[in-house]
């Protein structure tokens, strides 16, 4: 057989093998269809972005907890909506100016460690010892570039800290005063520990270690004088039993970036560390699946991998966004009787979130869309 033959014998044989490398590559690509969650081939992101394709997104989620109608005043409500709304607002537009994903993360989470109302920043709660111990994460959907730090008492902003050891530092995670100290050498606002101080945080550390038979700290120096009589508070004590604030978010070049910020958890000892500012378990990022922030019982954050299994889901398996989240937070955390809740957001728009406790604060809106926002269970 000549070789002009031999190629029109191979040629439809050799088209075939083509078409079949195609449906392959398109299967193995795990990219989800928006809104029909069909697995597809991954686009390329800068043809996409060329394209004027993405769209902008943002979710956030202030912590999950027992958070129930019944021990929450409508006074306490309003100021949680609101400061959901606050931080929305913020990343919105920061994304709708065509700012960046990570921009926009840091900006929102800003505002909700100032806010006193959620557990990071100055409304972080109190360890055992009586200080305010920070953690916080940060991770870059386009590079896989990140940043943690853990056991912050003087940086303001425990978020920008943990970009700063992103762009600054050769490394991932700091921890403690090597931490802060890091945050004084590139800059950032350094404040003393009283300025974490809130009364309610302190009664609850005060009502948790009574509890427990330990003794209670002396206040801290520098602190507001103890009030005359008890204060009443708005919410039961354990509304932010697993108090952590998170942001994920996508930019119209079509990146995805996730952070998380908290204060742990009440009278923790031994300079406890949760999921938090641990990558892949409280917070991870990749343009190939997804972006994530939780909040919860982080031992089993840790262990489970939350954050980077729920991605992989996506990923490797095709799965739609909010079967992931579900199939993690609703079984697999559920099974090992771990608590918590997830936000989450893909390259291509799609949005969820997750949660196994009796409400979690959260919001997200997309570019042209409308702002959703929930606390409750029963809520969307």
């Amino acid at each position: 057989m000549g070789w002009r033959a031999m190629a029109l014998v191979l040629t439809p044989a050799l088209a075939i093998f083509a078409a079949g490398a195609q449906v392959g590559v398109a299967q193995l690509s795990g990219s989800v269809q928006t809104g029909t969650g069909a697995a597809q081939a991954a686009p390329d992101a800068s043809q996409t972005a060329a394209a004027g394709q993405h769209k902008w997104a943002v979710v956030l989620h202030g912590g999950a907890g027992v958070i129930e109608r019944s021990s929450m005043t409508p006074q306490a409500e309003k100021e949680y909506r609101e400061g959901l709304k606050v931080a929305l607002d913020a990343a919105a537009g920061v994304l709708n100016k065509g700012g960046s994903s990570l921009n926009a993360v840091e900006a929102a989470i800003k505002i909700l460690e100032d806010d006193p109302n959620f557990n990071a920043g100055r409304g972080a709660v109190f360890a055992a010892d009586g200080t305010n111990q920070l953690d916080a994460a940060v991770m870059d959907g386009k590079t896989q570039m990140a940043g943690a730090v853990a056991d912050v008492q003087k940086t303001r902003h425990p978020i920008s800290l943990a970009r700063a050891v992103m762009e600054k530092s050769p490394h991932v995670f700091l921890v403690g005063p090597g931490a802060d100290a890091f945050a004084a050498h590139v800059g950032l606002e350094q404040v003393p520990p009283s300025f974490f101080f809130t009364e309610r945080r302190w009664q609850g550390l005060v009502e948790e270690l009574k509890k427990q038979g330990l003794p209670v700290p002396p206040r801290p120096a520098g602190a507001p004088a103890a009030p005359g009589k008890p204060l009443a508070f708005f919410e039961t004590p354990n509304a932010h039993k697993w108090g952590t604030v998170g942001v994920v978010a996508l930019d119209r070049n079509g990146n995805v970036a996730a952070g998380t910020s908290t204060g742990g958890l009440t009278a923790k000892h031994w300079n406890r560390v949760g999921d938090t500012p641990v990558i892949g378990a409280g917070t991870y990022a990749s343009n190939q699946s997804c972006a994530v922030s939780g909040t919860g019982t982080g031992e089993f954050f840790i262990r489970l991998t939350v954050a980077r299994t729920i991605c992989a889901l996506v990923q490797y398996k095709g799965m739609p966004l909010q079967a992931a989240a579900d199939e993690v937070i609703q079984k697999q955390l559920t099974a090992l009787q771990g608590d918590g809740g997830i936000i989450a957001l893909t390259p291509d728009g799609q949005m969820a979130w997750s949660f196994n406790t009796p409400g979690m604060f959260r919001a997200r809106l997309a570019e042209g869309g409308t702002m959703q926002m929930g606390i409750y269970k029963d809520e969307p």
